[in-house]
């Protein structure tokens, strides 16, 4: 296969879906694949994905990547429903909730990818609002960057591509990317940098666990309103442990790089002033 069609189909948004398909082709000059995207927007009810889902069948894609919060939610689920009945290679990627439901999703015949540091937005009206969305977004996409977990989950599209690409069978990832997932990488030469990406990532999920508290199971605006107001100065003190934990390799010159070459490879640099090999 020359070239890889991905198709890529987003139903809401967790703090992965904006930047899933760009981890792909960073540099923008990848010739082995072609990706097409497309979105329900902020909306992840059944109408919506019935309205959409469609559209991305239409670029007839080798391999489709799916991402939701919650996959147990109606919208989500109809998508899969729908996605398993096409039989093209799909994974899931979710946050937390998805564990629920991934014996079904296996059952499915879909891989996932379920990002239990990526968490709900504290969505109370008198609270959020389109800047505190973006920033609170923007937090999360710097902790998962630089703590290694986009890493994570490009390398296990990459790994699909070759496959693709050289005739071999496919093994559909199955992950929970978790604080281990961090502890056990290669992305961090020192180990107090290792440390701080990974408390980064156990305040995100600390993150999550009050966001639920605050939006589905208390009532009282007198209660719920500081808990999402806390939950957000979580994400941005988990955002300044991750910024520090990457700016340690920085000082020492080991921070790893690793950019895809045009024809798909990924190379590998920690020293800045050479080249990627």
């Amino acid at each position: 296969m020359e070239r890889v069609r991905i198709g890529v189909f987003k139903c809401g948004n967790i703090g992965t879906a904006p930047i899933l398909e760009l981890l792909l082709d960073e540099l923008a000059d990848r010739k082995d694949i072609i990706v097409r995207t497309v979105t329900t927007g902020s909306k992840m009810d059944m109408e919506a994905v019935e309205d959409s889902i469609g559209k991305v069948f239409d670029f007839a894609p080798d391999i489709l990547l799916f991402v939701s919060p919650n996959t147990s939610a109606p919208g989500p689920a109809k998508a899969r429903e729908i996605l398993s009945k096409k039989r093209i290679p799909t994974v899931i990627f979710t946050d937390g909730p998805g564990k629920r439901v991934k014996d079904e999703i296996k059952n499915q015949g879909l891989g996932y990818a379920i990002i239990m540091g990526d968490p709900l937005i504290g969505a109370r009206k008198e609270f959020l609002d389109p800047l505190e969305m973006a920033i609170f977004s923007a937090n999360v996409i710097k902790i998962l960057a630089s703590t290694g977990i986009f890493r994570l989950v490009f390398q296990e599209i990459d790994k699909l591509i070759i496959a693709l690409k050289t005739g071999k069978s496919l093994s559909m990832p199955r992950l929970i990317i978790d604080t281990d997932s961090i502890r056990d990488s290669a992305s961090f030469r020192n180990p107090y940098a290792k440390a701080k990406a990974m408390a980064a990532y156990e305040l995100l999920k600390k993150t999550a666990e009050i966001n639920v508290k605050a939006c589905f199971i208390e009532k009282d605006k007198e209660k719920y309103i500081p808990l999402v107001a806390c939950a957000h100065e979580i994400v941005q003190a988990s955002a300044n442990l991750a910024e520090e934990a990457r700016e340690m390799e920085k000082y020492t010159d080991n921070l790893l790089r690793t950019p895809h070459a045009k024809d798909g490879r990924l190379k590998t640099k920690d020293k800045l002033m050479l080249p990627p090999k």
